[in-house]
């Protein structure tokens, strides 16, 4: 629907597309996504002057969008603490836990202008396959004594939306330095070691993003160099790559 509506609309004009179900979901590399009944989805389009900060910095979009989702929740006054974060370069995680979401982009170039295509998923009201919201939500009450309300679908949808469509302006206006504070507030990887170029590699520390969105990581005696997944492996940090 997406596909055939996004090149006929004005460009200042959103288009979004959201399931209370899904049967063909797909995740990366054309993995099968689940998505039963209690999980937020949906499919957003955006437009993007490839002559602007973002633009020029696309798989910067990624991580945006997985930073909506986690500030969906945690900007509402009293859920400041619910456990939510983001792992790159596209999972929304409890603690670095367990997965309870994620982001596929897609971009088609057409003359000057990006046309993104968002899909997003992440566990609201369903505990299964893996953990969700408002089982973090019940875990919080339990511990800390508050009467935090459950939070609904739609709720998050649009608070995701809107919290992006912000971001997106601070990115547009100040680049990557306008948003990383807010990204590294929420991310798992502060000081973790990975493996390079195979699982018997040499160990690096992850100590940040580049300017593209590319992680960054400090290797002993080599200093700080940017990486990439190899390939679509279930764990999109076991092996990391640097790009010649």
């Amino acid at each position: 629907l997406i596909d055939r509506l996004m090149f006929e609309l004005p460009e200042e004009m959103g288009l979004i597309a959201i399931a209370v179900r899904q049967t063909q979901g797909k995740g990366r590399g054309g993995n099968v996504w689940l998505s039963p009944v209690g999980c937020a989805l949906s499919t957003l389009h955006i437009a993007v002057p490839l002559h602007s900060n973002l633009g020029q910095r696309i798989p910067f979009i990624q991580h945006l969008v997985s930073l909506a989702v986690v500030e969906s929740v945690r900007s509402i006054p009293g859920y400041e603490d619910i456990d939510l974060r983001v792992k790159w370069p596209n999972d929304i995680y409890y603690s670095d836990l367990m997965k309870l979401g994620g982001v596929l982009v897609t971009s088609t170039l057409i003359e000057t202008t990006f046309h993104i295509v968002i899909g997003f998923g992440f566990n609201v009201n369903n505990s299964n396959p893996t953990i969700c919201i408002n089982d973090l939500i019940a875990k919080f009450n339990k511990e800390e004594g508050t009467k935090l309300k459950p939070l609904t679908v739609d709720c998050l949808i649009a608070r995701t939306v809107t919290v992006l469509e912000r971001l997106i302006d601070i990115f547009q206006e100040k680049g990557p330095n306008g948003v990383l504070p807010r990204y590294y507030k929420y991310w798992i990887h502060s000081g973790k070691q990975v493996r390079l170029h195979n699982e018997e590699g040499p160990i690096a520390w992850i100590v940040g993003i580049d300017d593209y969105g590319f992680l960054q990581v400090h290797e002993e005696g080599k200093g700080v160099e940017s990486v990439h997944p190899d390939g679509n492996s279930f764990d999109m940090l076991r092996n990391l790559i640097v790009p010649k």
